[in-house]
């Protein structure tokens, strides 16, 4: 099921719609939800009781409250707002785990929904100690499905992160827009002139901005933080230009110029995936542990199951990393007391 049929859940529902799964929605405002119906998002309109798997892709502020509702009947509830810490805490139920998908469009609405718009994205999860296992591995495999790639991190970690990556970022794309246009009203052909850097570096300001104040409301102190932390940045290098310190600016460039073609790619290729084995402790949150342990390392999880034991203290995490982790991965679970098991995929 859908709760709140725009851009993000309306592609939820077309992914999901398209693997086969029936899918349920509704909107707050009904004629959201009947456009989704019609354009093919929803199979019908209207809340599911017995949903298997319910994404609530509300604004932020209402989340842990249709979360709530949601978890009532016993399917497994995420979300997909950009603020998890507060989210996480207000629910604080098994079968919710919070979930953050890092894609977007600067479409608007259910009308520029994507059914291939988590193709090779991250979508974050953030599994605590509460988190039921099977919901979690339920989940995973549900958003692996939809092409994206399942990273597991703390909820209060994800908030600190996404501040960096996300919300300053639009913070500072609005910022800038701004400026040009306060200097267009002077000179007319400013706007005119703009070139390809600040389109590209602009284009997130294109973004829906009703869902901007919940957020900086919902994760003020990371943001505040983030921006301090950028302005002190703005102000070093405002010193080196004041100063035309060219040795200076160039090593400042080049360290950014490589820390950006360092990004990582995407997703690997099966033959580059190998399987782990890990024998686990049958209690709470070992999922969670295991699973932030590899988001904190950046060893992305590209499945992951769980095989429970017949004597019922025991049993199995079964997960599929890229070979070129593996050895990070294994060694950083031997160092926390797991022993798992390393083999090649046939």
């Amino acid at each position: 099921m859908i709760v709140g049929t725009g851009l993000i859940g309306g592609s939820i529902g077309l992914a999901l719609r398209a693997r086969g799964w029936h899918v349920t929605g509704r909107d707050r405002d009904p004629t959201r939800a009947q456009r989704a119906l019609e354009l093919g998002a929803l199979d019908e309109v209207g809340s599911d009781p017995d949903a298997e798997v319910t994404f609530i892709a509300t604004p932020v502020s209402v989340v842990a409250g249709e979360a709530a509702q949601a978890t009532s009947p016993g399917g497994i509830v995420t979300d997909v707002g950009s603020v998890k810490s507060g989210i996480v805490a207000a629910v604080a139920h098994p079968r919710f785990v919070g979930g953050h998908p890092m894609a977007g469009s600067e479409q608007e609405g259910v009308d520029g929904a994507d059914a291939e718009l988590f193709q090779g994205a991250t979508w974050v999860l953030t599994p605590t100690e509460e988190t039921d296992p099977d919901a979690y591995a339920r989940l995973s495999a549900v958003i692996s499905s939809l092409g994206a790639n399942v990273l597991a991190i703390p909820p209060e970690r994800h908030d600190e992160l996404v501040a960096v990556v996300s919300h300053v970022p639009h913070l500072t794309a609005a910022a800038l827009m701004q400026l040009a246009s306060t200097k267009a009203e002077e000179h007319n052909t400013l706007l005119r002139l703009a070139a390809g850097g600040f389109r590209d570096m602009t284009r997130i300001a294109a973004g829906h901005p009703g869902i901007w104040p919940d957020i900086c409301a919902e994760n003020k102190d990371a943001i505040v933080a983030a921006l301090d932390q950028l302005l002190e940045a703005l102000g070093g290098l405002r010193d080196t230009v004041d100063k035309a310190d060219r040795d200076a600016l160039l090593r400042l460039l080049e360290r950014a110029r490589t820390a950006r073609v360092s990004l990582p790619s995407r997703v690997a290729k099966a033959e580059e995936m190998v399987e782990f084995r890990v024998p686990v402790p049958d209690r709470p949150g070992v999922i969670a542990e295991v699973a932030t342990l590899a988001g904190e390392l950046g060893v992305n999880i590209e499945d992951l199951e769980t095989v429970h034991s017949a004597a019922g203290d025991r049993g199995v995490l079964l997960l599929l990393i890229d070979v070129r982790a593996a050895d990070l991965f294994r060694g950083a679970l031997l160092a926390r007391g797991y022993r798992p098991a390393v083999q090649a995929l046939e």
